[in-house]
């Protein structure tokens, strides 16, 4: 891919910014007349270089194409066994998102088929991510005969060993990184363990197919609507790639979240001041996710699975106000500990990976902490809550950085760890947090060597603002929904008039802007960039995406970066 590099810097803000502009630079696929320029470079940007392939990926009409997972029949053969002898099947999840969503599906779709779920979610702080012993035990004794994992199960050799010793069948329902080997003994469905499968479905979508093909096994007919609105909230929530099948999913799945009949989703909405009719993967991404997240992260994650099985209105109205309250608490800790992060960073200096820890991270929040590090720096970010005896991280990397194989590299440092290859954790004896460091900075110095980590923020085309028009941005629309390898549109207008600026938020750390460029004015917001320097009055370059106004039914924009154009405007000439 060319581009074209704008290596100036900002003079606007009151800190030295060293991002660089990288504007795109391919040529655009325009079929005479049949879309807008902008379109042509904007698709031809994302890999769409086929005039056929640009025609379905605009019109919509990407046909349904699940992958060939692996072991599928045999899952399938096994549940619908199950189904038919009314089993009791422990459905065995996760604590975020993609986990809990998954844990849903299952419970819902085999109690219609005439199993017996059991549904279990782990303690995050108490057992940690993925099956446990004790839970498996439980389990059984509660007389569980088939164990499902949901999200996990892939590197969980032990504790599949005693479910089969125990008598228990198990399936394997993952998304995760494989490990060199995998647990004796379960039929595990993992789109990773053939390098032919293309498609990366989040755990949701993996439990989506598997339910599909056992409604189908069975001869009956799955309510897709109710399945498909939980599998585009946890696609989106565990930034799963949205291209190909995924974008269906996601596609489809927001038409069904626009009108569900879910009291808790409706709920959720409602308290995260969502509208249903507009819901997109802002929305998943933004409100509905975190909520839901934070649950796993500050309590437990059966209030979010509570929520979304709920029936009754009331219980719903209830435990969305308390999904809220506790994203509102995880909110102020994320704060705090953000602060005790930097300063532990700026203590480390110039190392190609941060790894952070500290006994005050709760352990809940260390992934959104490990985030804020990577976003603030460009590195490898690992962020651990130090316990007594041993301690559990997450780690969030760069594109340039496979984190999953740099914690390979010593695994045998680890009581357990997995991931994928911009996320992961681990659990480690607080005696090893030496040696572990030691030998991930040295991988990370080698992996990284002579790479320019300087953050790089990607522009897709260069255009005048006033040139985005009704037809333009009726056309921007049809490349949604967005997410991961389909990201929003990122365009830069130079010597844009700054003809209204005002400090919005309860810190006033965000920037409510009106924009012009000759007669044409757009609404803008300007998140966390109250030290930006931007004047009133001022002109400058902008660098911004089309995101939908909360306050209207119409468009703003959103920026995301900015520096000074050619000056300030004469007095009098401002709107």
């Amino acid at each position: 891919m060319q581009t074209q590099q704008l290596s100036e810097t900002s003079s606007l803000s009151s800190r030295q910014n060293t991002t660089h502009w990288s504007v795109k630079d391919l040529p655009a696929l325009v079929p005479a007349g049949e879309w807008p320029p902008l379109i042509g470079r904007l698709l031809a940007n994302r890999g769409v270089t086929d005039a056929a392939a640009a025609r379905a990926f605009l019109a919509l009409e990407t046909p349904a194409a699940h992958p060939a997972l692996p072991d599928i029949d045999r899952a399938v053969e096994r549940l619908a066994r199950a189904c038919r002898a009314g089993e009791l099947v422990a459905v065995f999840g996760d604590f975020d998102v993609d986990g809990v969503t998954s844990a849903t599906l299952l419970t819902e779709g085999l109690t219609t088929l005439g199993a017996k779920p059991l549904p279990y979610l782990p303690h995050r702080e108490n057992e940690g991510y993925g099956l446990n012993e004790e839970a498996v035990r439980s389990l059984h004794e509660l007389g569980a005969t088939l164990l499902v994992t949901a999200d996990c199960g892939t590197s969980s050799i032990p504790e599949i060993a005693v479910a089969t010793g125990l008598g228990m069948d198990v399936i394997v329902l993952d998304h995760h990184v494989v490990p060199d080997r995998l647990p004796a003994g379960a039929t595990i469905v993992n789109p990773k363990r053939d390098p032919s499968v293309r498609d990366e479905p989040a755990a949701c979508g993996i439990v989506y197919y598997v339910l599909l093909a056992l409604f189908d096994a069975l001869g009956r007919a799955p309510d897709e609507g109710r399945m498909i609105e939980l599998v585009a909230l946890g696609t989106v929530c565990d930034m799963a790639p949205l291209v190909d099948e995924n974008r269906r999913l996601v596609r489809e799945g927001l038409v069904a979240l626009r009108r569900t009949e879910r009291p808790g989703l409706r709920a959720l909405m409602e308290v995260s001041g969502a509208d249903p009719a507009r819901c997109d993967t802002q929305t998943l991404g933004f409100s509905l996710g975190p909520r839901l997240n934070a649950a796993g992260r500050l309590a437990h994650a059966r209030i979010a699975f509570d929520l979304l099985v709920a029936t009754d209105e009331e219980q719903a109205r209830e435990l969305a106000q308390q999904l809220d309250a506790l994203n509102k608490q995880r909110q102020q800790q994320t704060e705090t500990a953000c602060a005790i992060a930097e300063d532990l960073a700026a203590q480390q200096g110039d190392v190609p990976l941060l790894l952070i820890g500290h006994e005050e991270f709760p352990l809940g929040i260390v992934g959104l902490v490990a985030a804020r590090l990577l976003e603030a720096h460009r590195r490898p970010a690992i962020v651990y809550n130090h316990g007594a005896e041993e301690s559990r991280a997450s780690a969030r990397s760069i594109p340039e950085f496979h984190v999953t194989d740099a914690l390979r590299s010593c695994k045998e440092l680890f009581v357990r760890y997995g991931g994928h290859r911009a996320a992961a954790g681990f659990t480690a004896l607080n005696e090893n947090l030496p040696a572990i460091k030691e030998r991930l900075l040295a991988y990370a110095a080698r992996e990284l060597a002579g790479k320019d980590l300087s953050p790089v923020l990607t522009i897709d085309a260069e255009l005048p603002l006033a040139s985005l028009r009704g037809e333009e941005i009726r056309w921007l629309a049809r490349l949604a929904p967005f997410g991961i390898k389909n990201p929003e549109p990122v365009l830069l207008s130079r010597n844009v008039l700054v003809a209204e600026r005002r400090a919005v938020g309860a810190d006033g750390k965000h920037l409510r802007l009106k924009l012009r460029d000759g007669a044409v004015i757009w609404p803008a917001i300007a998140f966390r960039q109250e030290g930006a320097g931007i004047e009133e009055g001022a002109r400058a370059d902008v660098v911004y995406s089309l995101s939908a106004d909360r306050r209207s039914d119409g468009l703003e924009l959103r920026v995301l970066d900015v520096r000074r154009g050619t000056g300030i405007e004469e007095q009098g000439t401002r709107d």
